[in-house]
């Protein structure tokens, strides 16, 4: 029993998979507020919310995980990265208590704010935790998860709120919103047994540890495996030249060479959130009825899209490595930009003025179109499609693994603080915006799909295929973004150290015998 238990916490799989339940609390919350929205006990128990006042409602979430985001930044070099994640789980759980026992709109909102700095601790340091375990060939599938997570979390909270839509009381919204205290004990519970990452380690000094977790994760315990070897000298290398530097510092974040690898985080994780991806998941029930879709009929077509979600996140998890993170990001935003201004053009021409009762957010509607309606929906599934194999998982992945450490947790904190402020804008913004422009909200979003696509192609290099401790090679280089590619194992400097440790073995071996 031991030994199983040994072999499970050394599996980076099962770590960097366990770890994104801090990711999947992202998920139940937007599925607690988008199946939540469109009942008639939450509407009456809370009076009927203004779209601004929903949109309030709403953003409270990301509004207290843009502060989850930039505490996580100290605190995970602090108190390590593990020690963030069970901080973070028990604010989840403190927060989910307030939102379900909420009697106001202001109670509600105070424990969404407490949800949101757990979702920010958690969003951000778990992609730095999964990176820091993952060896660099599947780097890219471990951090990935990470966005699997969330969707699944979209999922599962999903079908909970709609089973739970049929509940005549105010049990409608208080059991999912209550249910979410589960992952939140599980999460705490489970990641105290974990191991700290070799790399926190190494920074603190407790070198000795260090290497015995990364021989755990690398070779059952073998400290003398050429590869534990080789990349342990690397993390050596690194943290002995970051000490010759000056004290560390936020400024430094914002000085050369390092402002452009922070600019590239930070623009990744805004971009993440201008596709217009959680806008829709937060809000699906009103674009649904601008489609032309009510009652159980819009339920059930939201339901499909959250199945797509979770399913087009698996080749991206099993690819990325394969295939690169640049023509992921690139194809992604194209297909997304197409589906949006398709969804636009066929609600500016089939739709009219439409007056929902009880809704005063949907102010344009598909009525009495079913061709119409359809296509819309099929755009619309279209587009999450391609944001679940592209931008989901990547725009998690990529901040994660460019900074060198002595600054990575406070750059991650950044790009992943920026991700939270434009969906707070975002999920305040949207609802007034399809109020008063309608249906050209999604030419907004595809004209920013457009604009990313091209940022991606000329400022992105390459990142795969290489160690965290790699990537300044990557940003030091004089190649274009576009002239970058993914690094074939021969090339890669510290599989050529794994080759001289193994031939030095063979020859210390040679010399015994």
């Amino acid at each position: 029993m031991a030994s199983a238990k040994y072999k499970l916490l050394s599996n980076v799989y099962f770590l960097g998979m366990f770890a994104t339940i801090g990711g999947m609390l992202f998920g139940f919350d937007i599925s607690s507020m988008s199946g939540a929205v469109g009942t008639n006990q939450y509407q009456d128990y809370f009076g009927h919310p203004s779209s601004s006042l929903q949109g309030g409602i709403v953003a409270s979430m990301p509004a207290g995980s843009f502060f989850g985001a930039l505490l996580a930044g100290n605190l995970s070099d602090r108190i390590s990265r593990r020690r963030t994640i069970m901080l973070a789980a028990s604010i989840w759980i403190v927060g989910s208590i307030i939102q379900c026992a909420s009697v106001s709109v202001a109670m509600l909102i105070v424990g969404r704010i407490i949800n949101g700095i757990a979702v920010g601790l958690a969003s951000m340091v778990v992609p730095i935790y999964q990176s820091e375990i993952a060896p660099k060939e599947i780097r890219g599938r471990i951090v990935s998860m990470q966005q699997w997570a969330i969707t699944w979390g979209i999922l599962i909270q999903y079908f909970i709120q709609y089973g739970c839509s049929y509940i005549n009381s105010n049990a409608a919204f208080r059991v999912p919103w209550g249910i979410q205290v589960v992952p939140g004990l599980i999460l705490l519970v489970g990641i105290s047994f974990f191991p700290f990452s070799p790399r926190w380690l190494a920074d603190q000094d407790r070198w000795d540890e260090a290497l015995e977790v990364l021989a755990n994760l690398r070779a059952g315990g073998d400290k003398n495996d050429p590869a534990v070897q080789a990349e342990f000298k690397e993390i050596q290398e690194v943290i002995r030249f970051d000490r010759t530097q000056a004290a560390r510092s936020y400024l430094e974040l914002f000085q050369k060479p390092n402002l452009r690898k922070v600019f590239l985080g930070i623009t990744l994780q805004s971009w993440s959130q201008l596709t217009g991806m959680n806008v829709a998941m937060y809000y699906i029930v009103f674009i649904f009825q601008g489609a032309g879709y009510s009652g159980n009929a819009n339920l059930q077509a939201s339901s499909i899209q959250y199945v797509l979600n979770v399913l087009m996140t698996i080749p991206a998890i099993l690819f990325i490595d394969r295939w690169g993170r640049r023509p992921v990001l690139l194809i992604g935003s194209a297909f997304m930009a197409l589906w949006l201004f398709l969804v636009g053009g066929l609600m500016g021409h089939f739709g009219a003025p439409a007056v929902l009762e009880g809704n005063s957010t949907t102010t344009w509607a598909i009525q009495n179109n079913p061709s119409a309606s359809h296509a819309v929906i099929a755009c619309s599934y279209l587009f999450v499609c391609s944001f679940a194999i592209s931008w989901g998982p990547v725009s998690w992945t990529y901040p994660a693994e460019i900074y060198p450490l002595r600054i990575r947790s406070k750059a991650v904190s950044l790009s992943t603080a920026a991700n939270w402020a434009f969906n707070f804008a975002l999920a305040y913004a949207v609802p007034p915006l399809l109020q008063s422009i309608q249906y050209k909200t999604y030419y907004i979003f595809a004209a920013f799909c457009v604009a990313m696509t091209i940022h991606v192609f000329f400022m992105f290099p390459e990142t795969n295929g290489r160690t965290l401790e790699e990537m300044e090679d990557v940003f030091n280089s004089d190649l274009p973004a576009w002239k970058t590619r993914s690094l074939p194992p021969s090339e890669s400097r510290m599989n050529a150290d794994v080759a001289k440790m193994e031939e030095q073995q063979i020859g210390e071996k040679a010399e015994v015998n």
